[in-house]
Order: structure tokens, then sequence, then C-alpha cells
């Protein structure tokens, strides 16, 4: 992880990140009901008999293409976080998909979540399980000047 800012000396990089990530998994969630819920009224109301399989593929495939395309989903530029590797990197492609198969498998195992949850809370660098395997962090994102 030396390519990572330590969170020790430039701890601006890691400040209120667990917050940051419940703040963009509710917006993450509002925008996956929605698009479950669009896809529901498509189909006609067929996708309603499969609702829990909907809203998991279209979650997957939201996070997946989101983190691959910016390293971060919606929520999280909403709350001002990416995601980054262990050489400061943004996520490509692989990367986003193994990192939302790991969130997928611990949102499916409550104890993997709870300990996800408690690794983010207790951690210098408010790494969750997924972040642990794969040696990735959440950071603050600077802030750029629209111009």
């Amino acid at each position: 992880m030396s390519h990572l800012p330590d969170p020790h000396s430039q701890p601006q990089f890691y400040e209120f990140v667990p917050t940051k990530r419940l703040v963009a998994w509710i917006v993450d969630s509002i925008v996956i009901l929605f698009l479950s819920a669009l896809a529901v009224v498509l189909t006609a109301f067929v996708g309603a008999f499969f609702w829990v399989f909907l809203y998991a593929t279209i979650g997957f495939a939201y996070r997946v293409v989101t983190i691959a395309n910016g390293s971060a989903t919606w929520g999280m530029r909403f709350a001002g976080i990416e995601l980054r590797n262990a050489h400061g990197e943004r996520f490509d492609l692989g990367l986003a998909l193994a990192h939302t198969a790991g969130y997928t498998i611990s949102v499916m195992m409550p104890l993997l979540q709870v300990i996800s949850i408690v690794m983010m809370l207790t951690g210098a660098r408010g790494q969750g399980l997924s972040d642990a395997f794969l040696g990735t962090v959440a950071l603050n994102r600077r802030a750029t000047a629209w111009a």
C-alpha cells in the first residue's frame, strides 16, 4: 500500500470516508431501486415476479459499469469519494468486477457484511472486507475546478 496516501501523515484523504460510503450506498440503492422499477414497467410487469433476481442483476451491472467508468458509482461521486487500487490508480473493468463481486458476496452473507462494516469503522484507511482482500481503498476525491 505504499502508493496510497498514508492515513497518518495525510489523513485528509480518509476523513469521513465511512460516513460518505454510507451516503453513497443510500444514493446507489435509490438509483438501483428506480432502475429496477423501470425494468418492471418495461417488461409489462413480468419483472415483478423475479424482483429479487432483477434487483440484484441491475445492481451488479450498475456497480460494475459505473465503477469501471470513473472508479466510483454515482452515489460515490455524489458523496465525494472514489476507489483506488493499491498503486493509487483508478479501477479498470476487471477490478470493478472483482470489487462488485466481493461486495455482492458480503451482502449475501450478513456476518461478512458486519465484519466489513466494522473494518471500515475501525481501520485507518476505512477499508471494507473486499477492499482489504483486493488491496483497494475509498479516498476523498480531489476538488476540481469546473471551467
